[in-house]
């Protein structure tokens, strides 16, 4: 009877254990914006910065977190003008709805553009605060664990800015990642785009893809490397660039970031950053 008990006990444990995981995993479910994750049930905290692969996680339903470019220099050339660009506060607030969707709302709170037309060397400068962007982030897989995940963004940005001739803008975002051996995480993106064109008031259609790869230097602080290309339909252009960043843990919701985004042709912009995320 001794040595039958010895075999019930751990057959039990493993009939019960999966019954915990799913009812866990289900009243993770029940949560939503009013009836918030409590702290201790949080996942780890994702960011959508710093590189331009996009997490496909979703911020804990009931949850906010805000994300920012504290500052960003901008420098791009087409061939007719170039253009210096300050960004202040370009940032993303976002918001768990439920276990799986999130809304997001973008703003730049203070920008600064200065163009110099090349034919006539006439300079021009104006500042204020920018564009509203809404977007909606739907994880479809790997939200709360596994190797792979997987995420709709669609988005649409409001012609609100102050210091840049802007039209209203959109498009579908899907990000992908992969947790792989040795705690490397690799990120992959496909992304389509309805833009303004930069010289002129028509739209174009651009196709972006991109993939990053990031791992721990040190404990709370990761390195960032990425590449992505974009392709302009309308003009045939292709503008491939190379990213690297750092992203440091300050705290357990609060992290600091800096980087790059160099275009690697002469008219694809180069970017320069440092940023923020924070989460309640």
């Amino acid at each position: 009877m001794h040595k039958n008990y010895k075999i019930l006990i751990p057959l039990l444990c493993g009939l019960l254990f999966p019954v915990k995981i799913l009812s866990q995993e289900t009243l993770q479910k029940k949560f939503s914006l009013f009836n918030p994750v409590p702290r201790a049930q949080m996942r780890e905290m994702e960011t959508d910065r710093p590189d331009v692969t996009e997490s496909p996680v979703t911020v804990d339903a009931g949850h906010f977190q805000l994300e920012t470019d504290l500052i960003r220099t901008i420098r791009e050339k087409s061939e007719s003008l170039q253009t210096n660009t300050l960004l202040i506060n370009q940032m993303n607030l976002k918001v768990g709805l439920t276990h799986s969707t999130a809304v997001q709302i973008g703003f730049q709170t203070y920008g600064k553009q200065s163009e110099r037309k090349f034919d006539s060397g006439e300079k021009t400068i104006t500042h204020g605060q920018g564009d509203l962007t809404l977007r909606i982030k739907q994880n479809l897989i790997g939200n709360d664990d596994g190797n792979f995940a997987l995420a709709l963004l669609p988005y649409v940005k409001f012609a609100t800015s102050k210091y840049e001739d802007s039209k209203f803008e959109g498009g579908l975002i899907i990000p992908m990642q992969y947790k792989l051996p040795g705690e490397w995480n690799l990120g992959f993106q496909v992304e389509v785009d309805r833009l303004k064109d930069q010289d002129e008031q028509s739209m174009h259609t651009e196709f972006l893809q991109t993939l990053t790869i990031s791992h721990s230097i040190v404990k709370g602080v990761d390195g960032i490397a990425e590449t992505y290309y974009t392709y302009n339909f309308k003009a045939h252009q292709f503008s491939n660039y190379l990213n690297a960043a750092i992203q440091m843990d300050v705290a357990r919701d609060f992290k600091l970031d800096a980087g790059l985004n160099l275009g690697l042709q002469h008219t694809a912009a180069k970017h320069f950053f440092i940023g923020a995320s924070f989460r309640l």
